[in-house]
């Protein structure tokens, strides 16, 4: 099974590697044209919102809900049912977002006045910031619909996931990349900002993404006319699972955005800093994290429908281990280079060293809490699998609550880069809190094996992080050299940190092949 999920684990990840570095050419591309002033904030905090609305009736709340149920019907009636469920819940969820999406573009005003209440305060007293509030109600009206095409998105993605066919679901983000860059780069001339072009791609990207998987649904035999079916068996518990899963699974998100409403009364420039020092820290969560918790819910959904509790335990440690392992030297990597990495890759155009400067204090902020926030994608699953969505709801208000008390603890005194690290801390509860909920219930407990891993991983990630500092050029050296030489200095130090870790783990005795031995023979001790 360990063999078969890493497999899995693997194509995820490249996938995602491939969406990952072209979203990253995005980035490169809108810190160009948009740099870090008032239409970067404007654009970047118009598009967190349907991608928050994403996590909520997408690729959050629903596929927790949606895989375990489409899991059980799958094992328990076979394909019939599974096309027959598919009907009802894209028929019903469809129904829901198609208002959801008319609403918030209807009522894009409302929804910035309230994500955006530092701009509406300026709006109303007639104060130039008021610009941002006007120009971002008319940016969402373009970028809503993305919700619609994206939810539809998900939901193929959790069916063709379930038959193991991963590739296509974590392909599809690329091309979302391909529209803004296309926007941003041809469109921009005709239009009159840069954000509106970029909005235009954000609505594309969505159409796109849709229509590329319906072959891939139409070749499994999966593609079929949605029905309405709000009192469904199935479509009931799946619907009584999401409702508190709205809130719970979308716990980081939210926070994310309560953290755009303190960063738009603070100075210009704190949601752009926010925003790419995040971009860099998905890079790392998204190949490994979302990669890893992509292939082992519908594993674990599976183990716990057929009542198998030694490779539901097996499954979780697994994940465990492989998280730390690459979590690790990623989190240090980050933290060391944080300034290099921001100059090298965004410090052009409009995004300047400064800028740079600025954004690597929240990007050390947010790295910190790398770990846990990769760790969270895999606890949490333990329980949405159980269909047990209750405790990590609960875990996720505790965690939220934690966040607004560190954002206002550390906001005043150090500004954006507060809010970074109140995520990183709430995100580390938020995973500690999991995992004691596991323990508590008997459903998971490190052994001796994982926790000895997990300290060679530890000293491993710390020798290879001193190794960078020493090896890399000081401050000014960065600032002296020219693009190309920033990044054949960044890849030569990434080139030389990846052998170093890995020998130092086998030095230290830690082997690949323990991943797909490992037992769980110590998990009751």
């Amino acid at each position: 099974m360990s063999a078969k999920l890493l497999k899995s684990g693997m194509i995820v990840s490249v996938m995602t590697l491939i969406s990952r570095v072209l979203g990253l050419v995005r980035d490169v591309v809108t810190a160009n044209v948009l740099g870090a002033g008032a239409m970067a904030d404007v654009f970047l905090m118009v598009n967190r919102i349907p991608n928050f609305l994403r996590r909520l009736f997408a690729e959050g709340a629903f596929s927790q809900a949606f895989v375990p149920v489409l899991s059980e019907v799958k094992a328990k009636h076979g394909d019939d049912a599974v096309r027959e469920l598919m009907a009802k819940a894209a028929g019903t969820l469809g129904l829901i977002v198609t208002v959801v999406t008319l609403l918030g573009m209807i009522g894009s005003p409302v929804l910035m006045a309230l994500f955006g209440m530092g701009w509406f305060q300026d709006y109303l007293q007639g104060n130039a910031g008021g610009e941002k509030y006007s120009h971002a109600s008319f940016l969402l009206k373009i970028t809503f619909p993305y919700l619609w095409f994206i939810t539809f998105v998900a939901l193929s993605g959790a069916i063709l996931n379930t038959y193991n066919k991963f590739a296509v679901a974590a392909f599809s983000p690329v091309f979302l990349n391909i529209a803004m860059i296309a926007a941003a780069l041809l469109l921009t001339p005709y239009l009159d900002d840069a954000s509106t072009a970029l909005a235009w791609g954000v609505f594309l990207g969505g159409l796109l993404q849709f229509v590329f998987q319906l072959p891939f649904l139409a070749k499994a035999g999966l593609l079929v006319r949605p029905r309405w079916a709000w009192k469904d068996e199935h479509v009931t518990r799946i619907r009584t699972l999401m409702i508190p899963a709205l809130f719970g699974v979308s716990v980081s998100q939210i926070n994310l955005l309560l953290d755009a409403v303190i960063a738009s009364f603070l100075m210009t420039g704190s949601v752009a800093w926010l925003y790419y020092s995040d971009r860099l820290l998905e890079f790392p969560l998204g190949i490994f994290g979302i990669a890893i918790a992509t292939v082992i819910l519908p594993n674990l959904s599976r183990q716990f429908a057929t009542d198998d509790q030694h490779e539901f335990k097996r499954t979780l440690d697994w994940s465990f281990s492989l998280i730390c392992l690459l979590g690790l030297p990623s989190m240090a990597g980050l933290i060391v280079l944080a300034e290099p990495i921001l100059l090298t890759v965004f410090a052009h155009g409009k995004f300047t060293a400064f800028d740079a400067s600025q954004a690597s204090l929240s990007l050390i902020a947010y790295a910190s809490g790398l770990v846990p926030l990769m760790l969270i994608k895999v606890l949490a699953p333990a329980f949405y699998a159980r269909q047990d969505i209750k405790t990590p709801v609960r875990i996720g208000i505790i965690a939220m609550v934690a966040n607004m008390a560190f954002n206002l603890m550390l906001a005043p005194f150090i500004s954006y880069v507060g809010l970074a690290l109140a995520t990183a801390l709430s995100g580390s509860l938020n995973a500690w809190l999991l995992y004691h909920g596991l323990v508590k219930r008997d459903i998971y407990r490190l052994n001796s094996t994982t926790l000895w891993l997990l300290g060679k991983a530890v000293l491993a990630a710390a020798l290879m992080a001193a190794l960078m500092y020493w090896c890399s050029p000081d401050l000014a050296g960065w600032l002296d050299m020219a693009f190309a030489a920033k990044a054949w200095t960044l890849l030569w130090l990434v080139a030389m940190a990846v052998p170093v870790y890995f020998g130092l783990l086998w030095l230290f005795g830690v082997r690949i092949s323990q991943l797909k031995r490992q037992t769980i023979a110590e998990t009751k001790s």
